[in-house]
């Protein structure tokens, strides 16, 4: 399929984009990944040259790896980046300031991990997980259901991480709400059992998410975009999902926007299948069309296959170029369905990827390797 794209024939995909004061050269997005590259939990020098050297070579906008916020459950790997503390801040406004002489854009993923976190994990090995009923899956039970004060606290680490972001030059942030990490153990009925206010049906299981939002909105006032990620699978199910209709997603997605979400990251895993029977849209696209709100569609993207491995339940170790879905890419932004694209795996194996792409050199392209995870820059 290479040989029948040009770089003109992906105009839109490469087009200039702009929100408020949110101002991007084209529609690429890197996603955020987890490295475990900075060790005592600070962004290091090395951290600031990966970043910055993506932004050199024209990504539009970098979304951090996730940071994690200031609450002492919010971290369930080693050597993954905070959020809070003198060093981590300063850490990341090194980051900052090497991305931007590169001439890109930036925002950090904030980031509680919630019942997924297990004892053993720093900075306090003691703490056990937290998670709105004490459960990391339906029926299985980890760490502490969260108190009233417990969820007051982590609002308040979402706001303050969101406060110092913008604070040390960040150009948006990105709240974490998939994959089945805390905000998203709320959303799932099969980890929140709760019967006060922030629990119940799927609207009432919104409101955990929709206060820490607006405690952001309230930090960094109407003009800071606010991005949030989200997802019908978890991993520790890939087959669930929070609404099996549109108007179910219409349901879940009307609190959030009125809390203030300025743009939605609708994760999935394979940004080329349809979410729901009767259309060809994609969870993006649904989520644009019910919300009219702008959005990043995210799967896959500039490769053969997803990555998962669903029979190991762990990362696929390696995966192919593919060049064919990119043309119906670019129709589908120039025809409004989604906002931005979002590039994982074949941004960390190739830092150049996006700019080989503009300049049509699909030839030089890199196939994906699990080991690329490993590599520093």
């Amino acid at each position: 399929m290479s040989e029948v794209i040009t770089s003109q024939s992906l105009s839109a995909l490469f087009s200039p984009w702009q929100l408020g004061p949110l101002s991007l050269a084209n529609r690429i997005v890197m996603a955020p990944m987890t490295r475990t590259f900075s060790p005592n939990n600070v962004p290091n020098d090395l951290v600031a040259q990966y970043y910055a050297r993506r932004a050199k070579a024209d990504v539009g906008l970098i979304i951090t790896e996730g940071t994690c916020v200031g609450h002492k459950a919010a971290n369930g790997y080693p050597r993954v980046p905070f959020i809070y503390g003198e060093d981590a801040l300063a850490g990341w406004k090194k980051v900052i300031d090497a991305v931007h002489a590169a001439g890109g854009k930036i925002a950090p993923q904030l980031w509680h991990v919630g019942a997924i976190r297990k004892e053993g994990v720093e900075p306090d090995p003691s703490v056990p997980g937290y998670s709105p009923s004490g459960l990391v899956k339906p029926g299985k039970e980890n760490g502490v259901a969260m108190s009233k004060a417990d969820i007051a606290e982590v609002i308040e680490a979402f706001a303050q991480a969101a406060d110092d972001a913008q604070r040390i030059g960040f150009d948006a942030v990105e709240v974490h709400g998939a994959h089945g990490y805390l905000i998203d153990q709320f959303f799932w009925q099969g980890t929140n059992e709760r019967n006060d206010e922030y629990g119940g049906d799927l609207v009432a299981r919104t409101r955990f998410a929709c206060d820490i939002v607006m405690a952001i909105r309230d930090r960094v006032g109407p003009d800071f975009p606010i991005i949030f990620r989200f997802s019908q699978w978890k991993q520790q199910d890939y087959n669930a999902r929070l609404c099996h209709t549109p108007e179910e997603l219409d349901a879940f997605l009307k609190p959030l926007v009125e809390a203030g979400v300025d743009i939605f990251h609708c994760s999935t895993r394979r940004f080329w299948e349809a979410e729901f029977e009767g259309s060809d849209m994609n969870l993006a696209g649904w989520t644009k069309k019910l919300t009219g709100k702008p959005v990043i569609t995210v799967g896959s993207v500039g490769l053969s296959s997803s990555f998962i491995d669903e029979e190991k339940r762990d990362m696929v170790d390696a995966s192919a170029v593919t060049t064919a879905a990119l043309q119906p890419l670019n129709d589908r932004i120039d025809a409004g369905e989604f906002d931005l694209v979002a590039v994982g795996r074949a941004l960390l194996q190739d830092a150049d990827w996006v700019t080989k792409v503009k300049a049509g050199r699909f030839d030089e392209l890199q196939d994906y390797d699990k080991q690329s995870l490993m590599q520093l820059s």
